[in-house]
């Protein structure tokens, strides 16, 4: 990651906290509310993001957070890098103050000099689904998508566009 990549991730996480509370007022609205339609424009949403960004130009995802493994993640992972559940646990997790899997550290251990992942078929489910916008019961979540902003250009974004959206509060 180039001086400049840092610096506008930096940039990102800033932005995040300083709208912090008013997103989280703005998120206190929809979870009273329960916007009926809040899926549907999240998927849109989403869609419109990633239009205009490339999680490959980014990777902050991996390179400063860590998913939560469940033992199928495990067992997909250690299959994949021809290995023993325990053997691959042993060499690449620990367990959360939450008894959560996750990595030893960041960057992901899988991801390489150009954003790709080596394990990419088989990666963690939380992987899968990041940035999590395009999420049935989108409401529910709201705290981890909170926390998002300030790693991921793309749900800062579609967020700062939720809020644009009169029809949804």
């Amino acid at each position: 990651m180039g001086v400049l990549d840092k610096i506008l991730l930096l940039e990102l996480k800033n932005r995040a906290l300083d709208l912090k509370p008013e997103t989280k007022a703005f998120f206190n609205k929809i979870r009273k509310k329960k916007p009926k339609n809040l899926d549907k424009v999240m998927q849109e949403l989403n869609d419109e993001v990633f239009d205009e960004l490339n999680c490959l130009d980014c990777a902050n995802c991996c390179k400063s957070i860590s998913p939560t493994l469940y033992d199928r993640d495990v067992e997909r992972l250690a299959k994949h890098f021809k290995m023993k559940p325990s053997q691959f646990a042993d060499e690449y997790l620990y367990m959360d103050n939450d008894g959560d899997y996750v990595f030893l550290k960041t960057p992901c251990p899988f991801l390489m000099p150009d954003n790709y992942c080596t394990a990419y078929e088989d990666r963690p489910k939380a992987c899968r689904e990041y940035p999590h916008l395009n999420r049935k019961r989108f409401y529910q979540i709201l705290n981890l998508t909170l926390k998002n902003m300030q790693v991921c250009p793309a749900v800062y974004d579609a967020v700062e566009k939720l809020k644009e959206r009169k029809e949804i509060i």
